[in-house]
Parts: C-alpha cells; structure tokens; sequence
C-alpha cells in the first residue's frame, strides 16, 4: 500500500456514542496503523474529501490529523495532505488472523484448575435500560458527587502527586488513604490499628483471596455461612480446605455448630450476606471465645454499614477482638461505586507484610493514581457528603419499598436492621426464584434469584433478592407489583 492512497470507506461515525468525531477518526487511524491494515507511506484522504464523505466539519477532520501528526502516527507532505509515517510508533509486531484451531483444543485437559465452580450471579450489561431494576450492589449516578470526583482526579495529577503515585506500590499504599482508614473509617467501626496493619486491595473479594491463600490449603478445615456469597464459597473450595457449610439464623451464625476441627471461620457478623441478619453481642462473645479454644482465625467481611439510616449499626466484631485472631475486610466500591474496587484488609503486623507479598505476586498493587484521587475524594469531605445524601434517598427508598412488599403479600425473610439496600424474600414453598427471575425479565424487571448464596444446594430455591439502590422510587411499587403478580400467575 506504500504510495497509494486510503479510501475513506474504511471511516465510519457512531453519531449516537459518547466519543468525539474526532476522536473517532483518530481511532480509527490508529487502529489500522497498529494493526498493519495501513503501511508506511500510504496517503489519506484529504480533509476536504473525508469531510464529504463523512457529512462533518472539515476543521473537524483537519484537527483530527493534526493530533495525529503530533504523535507522530502520520506525516503532513508540502500541497499533498497527509500519509502514514515512515516510522509510526507501533510495537513492530505483526497482527495476523485469529487462530481458529484454538476451538478444537481440549481445555479442560490444558488448564491446571476450572475457576468456575460457582452458580452465576446473571446481571445483563444493560440493566439500566430496564424499567426496574431490583439490582443489589449497583449506584444511582444521580447520588454521586463526579464533579468532585473529576477535580480528585485532577489533582492527583499534579506534578507532586503524579510523581508519587507513578512509582511502583508494591511496598506501601498511599499514605493519605492508609491514613484516612486508620482515622476515619476504622474508628467509625470502634476499631483501632495502625498504618503496618492495613493493605489496601482491589475490592473486598480481593481481600478475602488473599486471605484464603495465606491460611487455607489441602487439608485445611474451613467454615462459612449457608446462604453466603457465592464468590466465597467458591475462594474456599478452590483453596483445597475442607468446607463445613453452617445454617444461619435469625442471628447469624451460631457458635455452637461450629465442628471441633478449623481453621478458619469466615463470616458477615454485622450485615449477614444475603439475609442481612446481625449477630448480637453474646453470640460475637462466644465466637471469639471458640476462636481462642480452638486455635482458629476469624475472616469479617464488613460491608454497608455505611448505609445506616434506621439505627446506628453494630460495632464490628474486630472491635471486641483483643487478640488478633480476627481479620478485618471492609471496602469503598460499596459506598461509592461498584467499579472503584477499592478495599483494604485489617490484620496483625506480621500478616500484612506476607499478604502485601502475595499482593504483589498477583497484581502488584492497586493503581496509585486510583489511590489518591480516592484518598482527595475522602479527605475533602466529598465522600461524607455522598453518604448522607445516600442515606437519605435509601430512606425514602427502604420506606416505599417495605410498603409495597407488605401490600403485596411478599414476605420480607430479612433486611439490614440499620438500613442497608435490599430486602431478601422468601417465595412460597414451590417456587423456583430462577424460573421467577428469567420470567421477570422479559417483563423489565430485573431481581436476583437467591439460588447462588446457596452453595450445597442444587434443588429449586424459594428465596429472592430484592435491591433498591439503583431503582427510582416512582417505580419501586409498580416493580413489586409485576414481581408479586408473577408469582401468584407462575402456575
């Protein structure tokens, strides 16, 4: 192609996305440099010529050329336009055709492990084109504050702050972060520690990955909660450990089902996940006292105590610890946004400096950049601003939400006694939630079937999850309505 000149049928817009016409033009030139589609010294069409063709502006197209020979990607020529460059910034790596004789490899005999050994929590990527979506753990964009957000970001760009966080993380954290957890947060669950106590990770689940990895292996006797989220169940059956799978009650867990063989113990004391039970304060005593007897570490997965609008949630059991058998897992990607995937672990000295180094192996560290616009975002104040007007709107929500699942005849199996964003329901005896969740769809409305929080059981599941969140109050009785029709019409 060297001489020739492109065609401007391989430029198209998508004039109902979110990028730029010009980013979309430089996009695609790009694309075909890096992929070798264009060669070297292959001439575009000129600005006036693909203006027309594309019904834009030509200073549109002129201005995209103009980056582009910035970069050094093409090259303008005296009275001739532009074309490729002679020397482009690509790897110098040949893109070739997909190798379609991938399909007739035998996987399951090449990979060492199958990851997937959980039911699927199923949430469709356009949930929020559904008129209701009962989805637990998504945001209401409405309630975040992304002008605050975007100056975080920025000024963690300065040059003092980009200089920092540019470097490598994998023997630290960011200093204002680690410093805002030990100050703010962890005092807000009557926990104290200090900066070499706290790692912070990619998420709660990272956490508890890590966590599993540095306790558990074969031969390794672990406990957790039935129903529990299924990414636990999962983390520990990969571990190798031998699982005892205990029935929660009304209040939690309970001690006494503990077997006399463990080594880890891995609970929700404050916020039960799903059914959102707290364990009260006698039974969080004996825990910690079979914890002692029997020698075992304590795993606390504390999640959205941060949503308390009806009662002050309970403290965190790692407040009562005096002995550091428990570790503490909290995150922000609750609070803030699901996609942050920003948490921290709590845990004795010793154990973080063994768990940074797993950190390290795995993922290195989180982004530092990621770090400090959150720790601005925390330290400014934006992040107490956002929690209260979530907990005022999740109010509002909760208080529609349990009127119109009691008008409905639904029966609410559980819920956070301080607030949280979802209600867990119990359907009748016949019901299978799978069949009622993929029966709403079509219908928009979207729930969670409970069936995956129920690792030892492969029969139909009565029990549901219903979040509110990211649904409008306008919609939330209708929603129910069509959930509880479905119900009554499913035979």
């Amino acid at each position: 192609m060297v001489g020739s000149t492109v065609s401007e049928t391989i430029f198209f817009l998508d004039r109902t996305g979110h990028a730029g016409l010009q980013a979309q033009i430089r996009e695609t030139i790009v694309s075909a440099v890096l992929s070798g589609r264009l060669a070297a010294g292959a001439r575009l069409p000129s600005s006036r010529k693909l203006a027309a063709y594309l019904n834009i502006s030509r200073i549109t197209v002129t201005l995209a050329y103009q980056e582009l020979a910035s970069q050094g990607y093409i090259e303008a020529e005296k009275r001739s336009g532009y074309r490729v460059a002679g020397k482009p910034p690509t790897t110098g790596i040949a893109i070739g055709a997909a190798h379609t004789e991938a399909d007739t490899i035998d996987w399951s005999a090449k990979l060492c492990s199958t990851f997937i050994v959980a039911k699927q929590m199923r949430k469709p990527l356009d949930w929020r084109a559904y008129p209701y979506p009962f989805f637990y753990g998504q945001m209401d964009p409405s309630l975040f504050d992304l002008t605050a957000w975007r100056d975080c970001a920025r000024r963690a760009l300065g040059r003092e702050d980009f200089e920092l966080m540019a470097g490598d993380f994998a023997a630290s954290d960011d200093v204002q972060l680690v410093n805002y957890i030990c100050s703010r947060t962890l005092p807000g669950r009557g926990i104290r520690a200090s900066p070499d106590e706290i790692l912070v990770t990619v998420g709660a689940q990272n956490a508890l990955w890590i966590v599993i990895q540095l306790l558990l292996r074969q031969g390794s006797h672990a406990v957790c909660e039935n129903p529990c989220h299924p990414d636990m169940s999962a983390s520990l059956r990969l571990s190798g450990a031998e699982v005892t799978v205990i029935d929660v009650d009304k209040e939690g867990l309970p001690p006494t089902a503990l077997p006399d063989k463990v080594d880890a113990v891995f609970v929700t004391p404050s916020h039960h996940s799903p059914t959102g039970a707290t364990m009260p304060l006698d039974r969080r005593a004996a825990l910690l006292e079979a914890a002692a007897s029997k020698d075992f570490i304590i795993v606390e997965d504390d999640y959205e105590f941060e949503m308390s609008f009806l009662a002050p949630p309970s403290p965190a059991l790692k407040a009562f610890d005096r002995s550091g058998r428990v570790f503490y897992i909290g995150s922000f990607s609750k609070s803030l946004f699901p996609g942050l995937r920003l948490g921290y672990l709590v845990a004795p000295a010793a154990v973080i400096r063994e768990a940074r180094a797993l950190r390290a192996l795995m993922l290195r560290h989180p982004p530092g950049h990621l770090q400090r616009t959150a720790a601005y975002f925390l330290a400014l104040g934006h992040y107490d601003a956002v929690l209260h007007r979530m907990r005022e709107e999740y109010h509002r929500r909760h208080i529609i939400m349990a009127a119109a699942l009691r008008d409905a005849g639904l029966r609410i199996a559980g819920s956070a006694a301080f607030g949280g964003t979802s209600f867990w329901i119990e359907g009748p005896d016949d019901l299978d939630a799978d069949l009622l969740m993929n029966a709403l769809r079509l219908e928009g409305v979207l729930i969670e079937s409970g069936s995956p929080f129920f690792p030892k059981d492969d029969g139909p599941c009565r029990f549901f999850r219903m979040g509110y969140s990211s649904i409008a109050r306008s919609r939330i009785a209708d929603g129910v309505a069509l959930t509880a029709a479905r119900i009554a019409d499913r035979a």
